[in-house]
């Protein structure tokens, strides 16, 4: 199970919001450069004022992101606006993103620099797998654990506990060796999952 798994639900309270949007003319490629430029913004904060009490900032950017993302994929489904800008954007923005929002955790006391990068490193590939999958049997492949919905949830909670227990720095290599392993397995799983698909046809 991954978060991934409830979208569907997330996107129904979402739903009068797109209408909303798609009423005022907004797009989805808007929607895609406004979480992309909220993610640049406070990824910046945070790597200029890397106070563990600002990491506050995570969960919150983190919930308004994935909203951003929901929305982006529902005007281009559901209001005909897919395109292949859309999709560079889309598959580029959710990299970018990444890096620009975790990027930070490298400041913090603890950390572990060259640790924090390939744990960074991996979330890319994470995206890149599931990118190689569709290539491979047109199947864009979200497989687990750790996608980027459960990234989200997973740094934004730990951000939540930086903010409010800031001796907690002392875990964060623990936390990111942990991360690295998940998205290794995740890397893992995406693999196989395109080359299962393939095999099955």
């Amino acid at each position: 199970m991954t978060l991934y798994q409830i979208k569907p639900a997330f996107q129904a309270l979402l739903r009068p919001l797109m209408f909303w949007l798609y009423k005022h003319r907004v797009t989805a490629n808007h929607i895609t450069l406004a979480a992309m430029v909220l993610s640049f913004i406070t990824g910046a904060v945070l790597m200029v004022f890397p106070h563990p009490g600002l990491f506050i900032l995570l969960p919150i950017v983190l919930f308004v992101r994935m909203a951003l993302n929901a929305l982006d994929g529902m005007l281009a489904r559901e209001c005909h606006q897919k395109s292949r800008l859309g999709a560079i954007l889309n598959e580029t923005g959710d990299v970018l993103s990444d890096i620009a929002l975790y990027l930070p955790f490298l400041m913090l006391p603890n950390s572990h620099v060259p640790l924090v990068l390939i744990m960074l490193f991996c979330a890319a590939m994470t995206e890149f797998c599931g990118v190689l999958a569709q290539t491979i049997n047109g199947i864009r492949s979200y497989a687990g654990p750790l996608g980027k919905s459960d990234r989200a949830l997973f740094f934004g909670a730990w951000g939540l506990a930086l903010a409010i227990w800031p001796q907690l720095v002392q875990w964060n290599n623990a936390v990111w060796w942990g991360a690295t392993v998940l998205l290794l397995w995740t890397v893992i799983n995406r693999c196989r999952s395109a080359l299962r698909d393939e095999g099955g046809k």
